[in-house]
């Protein structure tokens, strides 16, 4: 179900490869994301800030990528939502 949130989203071009690298929760959060492996790799123009489904430019897209790493982070650190919400100041399910 994780893995098929960002699918579901249509963002395809999610690689593992090459790309801008993006922390799924910025700002005051972006060190933790990047502690607890929250970050994706988008395609610097389509994915991450121009294209129409582009993360920068789709609030959808923005809350279709948090929730994928708030269910992430709860899996991989064995929270609930309330552990995630002590971390990151909201819910995103």
């Amino acid at each position: 179900m994780i893995d098929g949130v960002l699918s579901a989203a249509g963002m395809a071009h999610v690689t593992r490869w090459s790309g801008t690298i993006s922390h799924i929760f910025g700002g005051s959060y972006r060190n933790k994301s990047e502690k607890y492996g929250l970050v994706v790799y988008l395609c610097g123009d389509r994915c991450h800030r121009n294209g129409s489904l582009s993360v920068h430019r789709n609030g959808n897209q923005m809350r279709l990528l948090r929730r994928y790493g708030q269910l992430k982070a709860m899996r991989e650190q064995g929270w609930t939502e309330d552990d995630f919400r002590r971390e990151f100041g909201k819910s995103y399910l």
